[in-house]
């Protein structure tokens, strides 16, 4: 007796649409543009994603909480523009693997890191969670991550924040602690 595979069905489950995710990385130990290099090989990597576009490298002190420490090792910053049909959660939760791949260990809040991997936005996607604050909190204040962002994508916005143009802007024409403008 021939036995005939059952016929395919169709899933059930209606698939997600892409969204366009924005992904800070940074890094101030070890071979830091390295490690942003494989980092960023291995999103390519993660199932559901079609797409990953890098900025430029930038390179960048130190930020602790007390603000910039030029004494620490400076860091490598970029932007990754990533189209995924991961949920926003479990992409989030791939990038913190990733960060464990690297050696990431969560010591110190704003401490030195062999990899840092921050979800800025998931398309338009706002969520205070405490375990998924979309859109990132802080990046609409951090050029680190602003002016990556925008070498790649000149028209990205935060969501509820503006144009990431308007607002590295913004962040250069405020005064700095010795009362010049930044940079």
């Amino acid at each position: 007796m021939i036995r005939k595979p059952p016929p395919t069905r169709p899933d059930p489950r209606p698939g997600r649409d892409a969204a366009t995710a924005v992904v800070a990385l940074g890094a101030n130990l070890g071979d830091r543009r390295e490690t942003i290099q494989r980092a960023v090989e291995r999103i390519a990597r993660l199932p559901l994603v079609d797409d990953v576009r890098l900025s430029e490298l930038y390179e960048t002190v130190a930020l602790r909480l007390d603000g910039p420490d030029p004494d620490a090792p400076g860091y490598v910053n970029a932007v990754a523009i990533v189209s995924t049909r991961l949920a926003p959660e479990v992409l989030l939760g791939m990038l913190h693997a990733i960060e464990e791949e690297h050696g990431r260990e969560r010591r110190e809040r704003w401490g030195d890191r062999t990899l840092d991997l921050d979800l800025i936005t998931y398309g338009d996607v706002v969520s205070d969670d405490p375990h998924l604050l979309l859109p990132h909190p802080r990046a609409a204040e951090r050029l680190f991550v602003l002016d990556p962002w925008l070498s790649i994508d000149p028209q990205g916005e935060i969501p509820g924040r503006g144009r990431i143009a308007d607002l590295a802007a913004a962040l250069r024409s405020e005064p700095t602690d010795d009362g010049a403008e930044r940079g």
